[in-house]
C-alpha cells in the first residue's frame, strides 16, 4: 500500500474515533489538504489501471507463423495451382492443411493426391461426416489422408445434402469401403458407385440416421427380448410422463446472485401438513 493511501486510512480511522477533535478548523484544513494530495496522486494510478484493463480486454496478438505453417501454405498454393478448376480454397489450422472441393471435383483431386510424385497420399486414414442443419449443404464429408513416403497428412472436405450424392472413393482407396458405409448409416449420405452401400452399425430394418442433429435422443423404437416369441422384438418406444420432465434442481446447478433461480422444489407432504405450517416454519 502506498504512503498516501495508508495515511488516508489512518485519517479515516482517526475521524471515526475522535469526531470532536477533527471538527476543529485546523484539523479540518489538514484533512482537506491531504485529501487533495491523495486525489492528485491516485489519478495516474487510476489511468494505469484503466489502460491495463483495456489491454486485457483487447484481442491477444496473433502468434508468428511457424516454419511448418509457411511450408504448408506454399504446399497448398502448389496444389491449388496444379488443380485450379477443382480446389475452391485451402486453409491451415494448427499446422494441418485442409483442401475444400466440390463433390464433382472429389475424384480428380483424390487421384492427384494419390499419384502425384509430390503428394503420394496413398492411404486414407478416416472418413467422417458432420451435420450442420442450418447450412444449405447440410453435410460435410471429411477425408483424412496419409502419405507414408513424406510422413505427411492432409485433409479434404466436400459437401452434400439429403438428396445430392457424393462420388465414392472406394475404387481409388479400398480402405474407404467401410468408412463410407458408416457415413451412410449414421448420416444418410449416399455415395455413388459404392460396391456395397448398406448399413454397417445399426440393426436390420433400422429407420433413420442416428448422428443427424434432428434424430431424437430416445430413438423411434425400443428393442427387448420377448419370452413368448423367444426372440428379440422391436416395439414403439414407451416412456412414462414423469420420465419426460427434465426441469428439476440438482446439486450441480449453480444458483446465486445474478443467476436465474431454478424452479423451486415441491415441499414434501409431511412438511406441508405439519400443523398448518410451511417448510420455512411460518404459518399459512
Amino acid at each position: 500500500m502506498s504512503a498516501p493511501l495508508a495515511f488516508a486510512f489512518a485519517v479515516r480511522a482517526a475521524r471515526l474515533r475522535a469526531p470532536v477533535l477533527l471538527a476543529s478548523p485546523s484539523a479540518s484544513a489538514a484533512v482537506s489538504a491531504f485529501s487533495l494530495l491523495i486525489r492528485s496522486t491516485s489519478a495516474p494510478i487510476a489511468s494505469f489501471h484503466a489502460s491495463a484493463r483495456a489491454a486485457l480486454a483487447a484481442e491477444p496478438p496473433k502468434p508468428e507463423p511457424t516454419p511448418k505453417h509457411n511450408d504448408l501454405h506454399e504446399y497448398g498454393r502448389f496444389i491449388a495451382s496444379c488443380l485450379p478448376k477443382y480446389i475452391q480454397q485451402f486453409s491451415i489450422y494448427k499446422d494441418e492443411l485442409t483442401l475444400y472441393v466440390a463433390p464433382t471435383a472429389l475424384i480428380p483431386t483424390m487421384l492427384f493426391l494419390r499419384d502425384h510424385s509430390a503428394c503420394q497420399f496413398k492411404q486414407i486414414a478416416d472418413i467422417a461426416g458432420v451435420d450442420y442443419p442450418t447450412r444449405a449443404n447440410r453435410f460435410e464429408i471429411v477425408y483424412n489422408m496419409l502419405s507414408l513416403r513424406y510422413n505427411a497428412r492432409i485433409r479434404v472436405k466436400t459437401y452434400a445434402t439429403e438428396v445430392s450424392p457424393v462420388p465414392s472413393v472406394t475404387p481409388l482407396f479400398a480402405g474407404a469401403n467401410w468408412f463410407e458405409r458408416e457415413a451412410y448409416d449414421m448420416y444418410g449420405i449416399y455415395f455413388v458407385n459404392h460396391p456395397d452401400l448398406r448399413r454397417i452399425l445399426t440393426d436390420y430394418g433400422f429407420e433413420g440416421h442416428p448422428m443427424r442433429k434432428d434424430f431424437p435422443l430416445t430413438g423411434y423404437v425400443e428393442v427387448r427380448y420377448d419370452d413368448e416369441k423367444k426372440r428379440v422384438v422391436a416395439e414403439p418406444i414407451e416412456m412414462a410422463q414423469h420420465l419426460r420432465a427434465f426441469e428439476y434442481q440438482s446439486p450441480w446447478e449453480q444458483t446465486g446472485p445474478g443467476t436465474p433461480q431454478s424452479k423451486p422444489l415441491i415441499a414434501p407432504p409431511s412438511a406441508a401438513s405439519d400443523g398448518g405450517k410451511t417448510a420455512e416454519g411460518g404459518k399459512k
